[in-house]
């Protein structure tokens, strides 16, 4: 027996998926193919476009921006930052400072000795007692005028203005309205409200009414509509959308293999017809000739152009030399003094080390070997 439960099959399908299949599919088919042909070629030329223009133009630009543009504009930056720093320096030295050391230490000392300090003197000495006296009777004057003549006059405006509206609304006012609520408001609130409960009861034997007209004129219409009509044509679009995403997949599928096939056929036939013979040309046509060339005419030159460059080289170090040893003895002859002594040049061919006795050792135990001329190994 099997414990496990066999997983459900593939739902059975009808006649009219079978029938809408097969004709979609091969619509569908062509019209994809020439899509996917056109659509691999711009794939196949944006690619190579990419390897041949635009590696290559990406590339020249990180080297010119980090060649040229990023040291230009640092050194603009580096430039701009010291002009500021300098003019900075210098607005502060010519317009800043000046006017910070005539503030402090010549308008704040002036205002603190001639303003300031006599302005003080005089608070203390004079205002302070005419402020403490002006104080004390203005306290007597209110505890023994002032208080009491306010307080009666409290009591009088009371009396004559408060009072009676006080009155008036506690003895006419608040009876008035209690028997006005209780024998017009109240009978009057109790028949409004019979009114609504009847009008109440009307609207809802109305909205009863409309309700089933409705139910009957627009809800069962619809719901006939929808089961009857709308679900067997959405299932059907239903199957023919789904058959039509079925084949557009796979005749992108298939498109590409036929265009994989015809990429290939193109590219043997490329081969063949282009790429073989330029290749047995550069193998036994330009690959000789350039062996040829750089044997018989490219290293002769390139080793004519070396020694000449060092016999320049040469004569020029002797030039140099002569001049110099020239504009030695004439100064000694115009000014006099004890003569230096000529450096000894030490021979081409010997090794260039201290005083000329013996070879430079760089690793303990091992001799270096004297240098050999450029002139003498060929």
């Amino acid at each position: 027996m099997h414990l496990e439960k066999a997983a459900p099959g593939p739902a059975p399908e009808g006649c009219l998926t079978a029938a809408i299949r097969i004709p979609v599919r091969i619509v569908v088919l062509v019209v994809v193919v020439p899509v996917r042909l056109v659509w691999d070629a711009f794939v196949l030329c944006g690619t190579f476009l990419g390897r041949v223009l635009l590696r290559p133009l990406g590339r020249a630009y990180d080297w010119l921006h980090e060649n040229v543009l990023a040291p230009v504009g640092r050194a603009v930056a580096r430039t701009a930052e010291a002009l500021a720093t300098a003019t900075w320096w210098l607005v502060k030295a010519v317009l800043y400072r000046p006017w910070l050391g005539l503030w402090r230490y010549v308008l704040v000392p002036l205002a603190v000795h001639l303003i300031a300090a006599p302005v003080a003197w005089l608070y203390r000495a004079v205002l302070t007692p005419v402020g403490h006296g002006l104080a004390r009777a203005s306290a007597w004057l209110y505890a023994r005028l002032l208080a009491p003549l306010g307080r009666g006059t409290a009591l009088t405006l009371w009396a004559v203005l408060v009072w009676p509206w006080i009155a008036l609304w506690r003895y006419v006012a608040v009876p008035l309205a209690s028997g006005a609520y209780r024998y017009v408001l109240t009978p009057l609130g109790h028949g409004l409200a019979w009114l609504g409960r009847g009008a109440a009861w009307l609207l809802k034997g109305l909205a009863t009414g409309l309700t089933w007209l409705g139910k009957v004129l627009v809800v069962v219409p619809a719901v006939f509509l929808y089961r009857w009509v709308l679900t067997p044509v959405g299932r059907v679009l239903a199957v023919i959308g789904r058959e039509i995403a079925a084949a557009f997949a796979i005749g992108w599928r298939m498109a590409g293999y036929i265009s994989l096939a015809v990429g290939r056929a193109l590219k043997w036939l490329a081969w063949n017809l282009l790429g073989r013979p330029v290749s047995w040309f550069y193998r036994s046509v330009c690959t000789p000739v350039g062996h040829f060339v750089r044997d018989a005419v490219w290293r002769p030159a390139k080793q004519v152009a070396v020694e000449t460059g060092r016999a320049v080289r040469g004569a020029l170090a002797s030039a140099r030399e002569t001049v110099r040893r020239a504009r030695r003895e004439a100064w000694h002859a115009l000014v006099g003094g004890e003569r230096r002594p000529e450096p000894v040049n030490a021979p081409q061919g010997q090794a260039r080390n201290l005083g000329g006795a013996a070879p430079r050792q760089t690793v303990p135990g091992m001799v270096a070997e004297a240098e050999i001329s450029l002139h003498k190994r060929g």
